[in-house]
């Protein structure tokens, strides 16, 4: 992947995540733009839910209905994403055989062969992961390792804005029903 090709992607991403403050269609955008800058088979962007247990569908590119739906991801399964929940880069030449990935006979199915696992980080915090699928053997290069570090954070912003954007929609409409029912009365 040639470096012109890496800040093209940047540049677009960055884009989207400005356009909007609504976290599904960021995600499913950005989804779709690493599946193409990385020349993948797919990409599968999943968020940790409140209890830090399973990690769930936030958006997926390329991968079809039956293999985003195949079922939730345990923390506790998945020693793949242990290590990346914990901050570290995974790759996978083969899911069809290491048994650190939990779904690798629905993998074979679809077609996966290798896997890059990214953090995905918001304030410091591991919200979720972010995940590259080749459809062929492939090493992943250290070029494409930082692109997907540097999107993979600015997923985590994209996320914390939106979330701090709904919270602070919150409170204003909580300040206006106050106002209203104090000296509306």
């Amino acid at each position: 992947m040639s470096p012109q090709r890496l800040y093209k992607s940047i540049y677009e991403i960055a884009k989207t995540i400005n356009s909007s403050l609504e976290p599904s269609k960021v995600l499913s955008r950005i989804a779709e733009q690493v599946t193409m800058a990385m020349d993948a088979k797919g990409c599968f962007i999943r968020m940790l839910d409140a209890r830090h247990e399973v990690l769930m569908p936030g958006a997926s590119h390329g991968l079809s209905e039956r293999y985003e739906k195949k079922g939730p991801v345990s923390v506790e399964k998945s020693r793949l994403d242990q290590d990346v929940l914990k901050g570290e880069t995974v790759t996978i030449e083969d899911v069809r055989t290491d048994d650190r990935f939990q779904y690798g006979k629905e993998a074979s199915e679809e077609g996966l062969v290798s896997l890059v696992v990214v953090p995905l980080k918001a304030m410091d915090k591991v919200v979720g992961v972010l995940r590259v699928y080749s459809g062929e053997p492939r090493t992943f290069e250290a070029e494409e390792l930082d692109f997907l570090s540097c999107i993979a954070n600015l997923s985590g912003i994209a996320l914390e804005n939106a979330r701090m954007f709904k919270a602070l929609k919150r409170a204003s409409e909580l300040a206006n029903e106050f106002n209203y029912r104090v000296f509306e009365d």
